[in-house]
Parts: C-alpha cells; sequence; structure tokens
C-alpha cells in the first residue's frame, strides 16, 4: 500500500497531504500546536475533566492529533478522568497511517493502537460522516470539527450537517474549527449556533469556535 506523503510543519511535528483533496491534514505551521491551541484549548477540554468524565466527538478523524492532544490535556487536569471519544472517519488509509507517526503526545499508543483501559475509550466509525453520526446515540460535550475546507469538501460543511451535529451535543457543549468562511458560520448560524471568532494561527483569519444558544 503506498503511504502518503508526510511534511515536517513549523513545529517539527509531522503532517500528511492528501491528493484526492489536494491539503494537508493540519496546519504546516504546525500540526501538533493547531490541535491544542485551535481544538483542545477553545473546547476548554481541562476545565471539563475536572468534572471527571467527558465525551468528545471528532469529526474527520485522521490520525487522531487533535483527540491525542484532548487525552494529554484531560489526563493532566484530572488523573482519573473517563474519556470517551467517537471518531468519525470515512478514508481506512489515514487512519492506517497512524502507525508510521510518532508525534510528541504522552498518550499517541492509544490513539494509534484503539486501546481502551478503564480511563480511555475510543469508537471510531467508518464511513460517511453524514451518516454515521446517525449512530451515536449518546450527547458530546465537546466537538472537534476538521473535514478539508469548505472548497473542497461542501458536503460537510452545510446546514444539514451542522444540524446532525448540533442534535448531538448537549447543552453548553462546545464546537471548534479552524474555517473562519463566511459559508461556513451562516451555515451555523442557521441551526441555532452562537459563533465567535477563535485563535488565530497559523493562517491570516481566526478559527471559529461555536456554542449552542
Amino acid at each position: 500500500m503506498k503511504r502518503l506523503n508526510q511534511k515536517v510543519t513549523g513545529d517539527s511535528s509531522i503532517t500528511l497531504f492528501s491528493e484526492k483533496y489536494q491539503e494537508h491534514y493540519h496546519s504546516t505551521k504546525g500540526a501538533v500546536e493547531e490541535s491544542f491551541e485551535k481544538f483542545v484549548k477553545p473546547c476548554r477540554i481541562a476545565e471539563l475533566a475536572k468534572k471527571g468524565k467527558i465525551t468528545i466527538l471528532d469529526v474527520c478523524f485522521g490520525v487522531g492529533y487533535n483527540s491525542a492532544a484532548a487525552v494529554e490535556v484531560a489526563l493532566e487536569a484530572n488523573p482519573d478522568c473517563k474519556i470517551k471519544i467517537i471518531g468519525l472517519e470515512n478514508d481506512q488509509k489515514i487512519l492506517d497511517e497512524r502507525k508510521n507517526l510518532n508525534p510528541a503526545f504522552k498518550y499517541y499508543d492509544i490513539i494509534k493502537e484503539e486501546k481502551t483501559d478503564e480511563r480511555i475509550k475510543l469508537k471510531i466509525l467508518l464511513g460517511d460522516a453524514r451518516e454515521t453520526i446517525k449512530q451515536i446515540k449518546e450527547k458530546v460535550d465537546a466537538v472537534f470539527f476538521d473535514p478539508f475546507s469548505p472548497k473542497v469538501c461542501p458536503e460537510l460543511w452545510t446546514k444539514e450537517f451542522f444540524e446532525c451535529v448540533k442534535n448531538v451535543m448537549k447543552p453548553g457543549a462546545i464546537l471548534t474549527t479552524y474555517s473562519c468562511a463566511r459559508v461556513v458560520r451562516d451555515n451555523m448560524k442557521a441551526v441555532g449556533f452562537k459563533v465567535e471568532d477563535g485563535p488565530i494561527l497559523g493562517r491570516r483569519g481566526p478559527a471559529t469556535i461555536a456554542t449552542l444558544k
């Protein structure tokens, strides 16, 4: 099986390049840094972890950097926290690439091997996210929303899909994404999200933080 092309990013971590979408999976300014700064911190994972239990939806799981960063931050905040991660991913090839990566996350082996223990549960639903999200019967505390850009993957940035995501979120849950595209924010607002700027990191515009009104 042909491996995906790797690129060293600005923080010395590795990202991969999608031939299908002609985009990298992470910011080339820093793949690991992006996971912490654009996804984990805006979702207040450390704060949630102190409550003892957290469920995260990772949309477009990829190689699991965002989830790995969340596990690290959650367990630093509360070593006894119970963490459940539900990953949506349609590409087995990118999931297989995890075995070729060793990013600087403390618990990446758990993400790589899909290990579970008394603290961490990881479940990946393979297939079209618009369909697999319908399998989720529980409510989540945080959503990492990380598809390829609206330009190349518009089907995952629609009002219809944001409605599906909203329906699995608890009251007060937070969704974070790297995109601040007008269409993205308009579609979020149309289904009832309150939208605000997230951090600026590696791109000209800010990320987006969305909460339920």
